[in-house]
């Protein structure tokens, strides 16, 4: 199971009846706790739900997988479960079509394993059997086929302030080998690679970056944050989680000479790590997995969270006493660096270190709720404010 700690999909219970098993569901929620005036409700049942992009036009949501499926839902208001879940492209065979993003414009953008796909009107085509499909990274040009692997495939993307495709290649080691160094650091493995739409003029944004799977921009100041996962197997209370902030190209943030945080890697303890390495802005608890991460615009929530950040920790997988399966809230500073992070909802790990859900991303409804997947439980849940 070493893929839940570093952010691979959590094993999806078997298929039961929709009712039966919304009606389970609904009752487990009672456990989570969020700040008052807040309520957690059932949206909808997604196998294998993991990120989630809502369309500019806010009529449609899409849920990437670590499978083989896309799948499309409407935005429905309120707190009925919806019912109209379907696979998105299902005569496109995908491989791995984990990251989903919009253009503002309503392209789709589906990064799989080792292929990027667009879909310029995915709102309107949702239903299609076949709608059309553009490459923009063509099958096996990603990455080199050797270095597919099960272990930090599962991609993120978004499009940034410039109009340009973000794409994070998580490396497919815990520490990669001396060996592979060189040749990942030139093609972006482990790194957040920027490219044209169309994929033209790729090249890397950050380096030093072991598995990211959850970026977004800042539309205040238009940083780019990312969370990423850190080193397995050094303890379980080294190294930390992280959210970091790349303020300009060319950054590195300090992976495999840095495990996470300030600690060092045992494999490149006695090399030179780079000048000019960027620490995280927040250190998590180490080994709780953080994953999806998202600004808050949205103005249904009370002020102290908007402009502030959402991101989500699947939870350890390894780890003596478990942390995590909870979605955290960062505040940010004036300057735009972070001020405080703490949890925001939580309560999907039991008091007996066992799981009964798995929260991976969140995503703002046009309403200024929050959605946040569970792939455990294939599962949307919506975070409303409602008191008054």
């Amino acid at each position: 199971m070493a893929l839940a700690d570093a952010g691979g999909p959590a094993p999806v219970p078997a298929a039961k009846p929709i009712v039966d098993e919304a009606a389970r569901l609904r009752g487990e929620l009672a456990k989570i706790k969020l700040p008052p005036g807040f309520e957690i409700t059932l949206y909808a049942l997604v196998p294998g739900a993991r990120t989630i992009a809502v369309g500019p036009q806010g009529k449609m949501i899409f849920v990437g997988t670590p499978g083989t499926q896309v799948y499309a839902l409407p935005v429905r208001p309120g707190a009925a479960l919806v019912g109209e879940v379907s696979e998105f492209a299902p005569a496109t065979m995908k491989k791995m079509p984990h990251g989903v993003c919009f253009a503002n414009d309503g392209t789709l953008f589906v990064a799989e394993q080792n292929r990027i796909l667009s879909f310029a009107n995915a709102e309107a085509d949702y239903d299609k059997l076949a709608p059309k499909a553009q490459t923009v990274v063509a099958q096996g040009q990603l990455i080199p086929a050797e270095d597919e692997s099960d272990n930090h495939s599962t991609r993120v993307c978004r499009i940034g302030p410039d109009n340009k495709l973000y794409v994070s290649l998580g490396q497919p080691y815990n520490v990669p080998p001396k060996d592979k160094q060189a040749q990942f650091a030139r093609l972006g493995i482990g790194a957040i690679i920027r490219m044209d739409r169309d994929g033209k003029r790729r090249k890397i944004y950050a380096s030093g970056i072991r598995n990211s799977v959850g970026l977004d921009f800042n539309p205040a100041d238009k940083t780019l944050w990312f969370t990423d996962n850190q080193v397995d197997r050094m303890g379980d209370d080294i190294p930390p989680g992280e959210l970091n902030r790349a303020t300009k190209p060319g950054q590195n943030f300090g992976f495999p000479w840095y495990g996470g945080g300030h600690v060092r890697t045992n494999e490149y303890k006695d090399e030179t790590p780079p000048k000019d390495v960027v620490f995280p802005e927040v250190e998590m608890v180490a080994h709780a997995a953080d994953l999806g991460m998202t600004f808050y615009t949205g103005s249904q929530f009370p002020k102290d969270y908007r402009g502030g950040i959402f991101s989500v920790q699947h939870g350890s997988w390894n780890r003596t006493v478990p942390v995590g399966a909870r979605v955290m809230f960062t505040s940010l500073k004036p300057d735009g660096t972070a001020a405080k992070s703490e949890p925001f909802a939580e309560g999907w790990l039991e008091p007996d270190g066992s799981y009964w859900g798995r929260p991976v991303d969140a995503a703002q409804l046009p309403d200024g709720s929050l959605l946040v997947t569970d792939d455990y439980n294939g599962a949307l849940y919506r975070i409303a404010y409602t008191a008054r």
